[in-house]
């Protein structure tokens, strides 16, 4: 059992939690996932990890409730617990393979859209402990929805926000922000990893193609059993089929079939909306029988 002895509400239907999780904390690193089950029934939920404390042996995770199963990890309180949190799991990011040197002469950038801030944290957080300052690119669907910009600020190079409805910072997408940092601003990159939704990425890919910056994109919305024995993240990448789990779940962005990958986001997006419709009617019935 593993305690959530943290809880914050970060946005409408996102959450912090850090989960106390010794050994998983011990041996994180940035990248990587892990999975979550709420109780024996329950479904596996891979999670990309946000941050995490060797010393004080937590993890850190952010969820949107999205489905049936993302609802019932965000209900859980401080003091409660989870029945399985599995991990660290996948690859870590190709950053930490590389020496102080190597990481001093890249021009990296981080974009993130939404949800996807959680995960873009630990690296760009990782890197400043080597002395190497990223920007990053925040995006969101309004101020009311953007996360962790205090604390990207503390270890970023640059912040840059992105809001659809222009209520903070720039007004637009943002691919339309990287456009004019380099066009407009004079910035250059050597180097962009990005974690958001699929349909950003896939264009923030093609966008970043033509600007001649090598992209990175990190696929962890695909996964289910987290050890590839399932077959459920299969993305093609370069022609070749890959493993989101075991294999990424970083990849070059240049090269995924983002098509397929959407689909089958989608297929499990559908499955997973059923059963929060199911839940949503099973509740609403139990709260009229209390009343009657």
């Amino acid at each position: 059992m593993y305690k959530v002895v943290k809880k914050t509400a970060l946005a409408p239907h996102i959450y912090l939690m850090e989960i106390e999780a010794p050994r998983v904390a011990k041996a994180a690193q940035p990248g990587q996932f892990i999975i979550v089950r709420v109780h024996d029934k329950g479904e596996r939920i891979p999670l990309t990890i946000a941050d995490y404390d060797a010393d004080a042996g937590t993890v850190t995770i952010v969820t949107q409730t999205v489905g049936a199963s993302t609802r019932l990890i965000c209900a859980k309180e401080e003091g409660e617990f989870l029945l399985d949190f599995v991990g660290p799991l996948g690859m870590p990011s190709e950053l930490v393979h590389e020496t102080d040197e190597q990481l001093a002469q890249k021009r990296i950038l981080f974009v993130a859209g939404g949800v996807g801030t959680a995960p873009v944290y630990p690296q760009v957080k990782y890197l400043a402990s080597r002395g190497i300052k990223a920007d990053v690119i925040i995006g969101a669907k309004s101020k009311d929805f953007l996360i962790l910009q205090d604390e990207m600020a503390k270890v970023a190079g640059e912040v840059f926000v992105a809001t659809d409805d222009g209520s903070v910072g720039f007004h637009g997408l943002v691919t339309d922000l990287l456009k004019d940092l380099v066009n407009n601003r004079g910035k250059k990159y050597d180097l962009a990893i990005t974690i958001g939704p699929m349909i950003m990425m896939k264009f923030l890919s093609a966008l970043t193609r033509e600007l001649g910056i090598r992209t990175i994109a990190s696929l962890n919305t695909l996964m289910v059993d987290g050890t590839g024995m399932c077959g459920a993240c299969r993305v093609t990448v370069g022609g070749k089929t890959r493993f989101t789990c075991v294999d990424g779940p970083e990849f070059d962005a240049h090269e995924v079939d983002f098509e397929e990958a959407m689909r089958r986001q989608n297929m499990y997006r559908t499955i997973e909306g059923r059963k929060l419709k199911e839940m949503e009617e099973k509740d609403h019935k139990c709260n009229l029988d209390r009343h009657e």
